[in-house]
């Protein structure tokens, strides 16, 4: 079974597509499982910590979301706008 390379440039961002938005996804939502429960941890021994660890815990839970929105922003653009299409295959 023969592909044209346009094809298969196609068929290939697709697959990494999926597999990075489902990395993107799954490795944010680990680390930010993690953290929590270290904060959590460390609300239970000092309690006093309790009100500065919630908000380094809330702008360190910020940072690690931004990670899965880039991931997501860099695969939706793969698959919606290829830039490798038209940068190996030009139409004119």
């Amino acid at each position: 079974m023969q592909m044209d390379s346009g094809t298969l440039i196609t068929l290939v961002t697709i697959l990494v597509s999926g597999i990075g938005m489902i990395l993107g996804a799954i490795l944010p939502a680990i680390v930010e499982g993690r953290a929590v429960l270290k904060a959590l941890e460390g609300m239970t021994r000092q309690p006093e910590a309790a009100g500065d660890l919630r908000n380094t815990l809330i702008v360190a839970m910020a940072l690690l979301e931004t990670t899965a929105i880039y991931v997501l922003l860099v695969m939706l653009i793969l698959l919606f706008a290829n830039p490798l299409l038209d940068r190996f295959f030009p139409v004119g």
